[in-house]
């Protein structure tokens, strides 16, 4: 069954990084979408969030080289942006979290995260850890 999928950058960090056993099972939920012909999206803000933590465009782009196939850019629309600023003041969360489960939602998939932020968005999109969704 095709599904759709979302992950935060952190899931992202734990399959390029291959941390130890987040990694792994971010690798395993991996290896599910491309049985399942599944496709994960991704943002503009989840290069962002990459490029921010030191990896350079060149870095970025080689690493989504491999599993372009089952990947999928989705477009950040003002109004979401604009939800997510208010989302940042009125429940104490990044407002990036808050953009990445509108993402989510927004895109029918299945937001993948290990961050705590998202029990705050429950309302919105509900995350779930990759080994819960392999």
């Amino acid at each position: 069954m095709s599904e759709r999928y979302y992950f935060d950058t952190s899931i992202w960090l734990d399959f390029f990084e291959k941390r130890d056993y987040n990694g792994e099972k971010a690798k395993e939920l991996l290896e599910k979408i491309i049985k399942t012909n599944s496709v994960i999206l991704y943002s503009e803000l989840n290069i962002r969030e990459l490029k921010h933590l030191g990896y350079s465009f060149d870095e970025v782009k080689n690493l989504f080289m491999p599993i372009r196939s089952i990947t999928q850019r989705v477009h950040i629309h003002s109004e979401d942006i604009e939800l997510a600023k208010k989302l940042n003041v009125k429940r104490k969360l990044p407002k990036g979290d808050a953009l990445h489960a509108l993402l989510a939602r927004n895109n029918e998939a299945q937001l993948i995260s290990r961050d705590k932020h998202f029990e705050k968005l429950r309302d919105i999109a509900i995350a779930k850890k990759p080994e819960d969704a392999i």
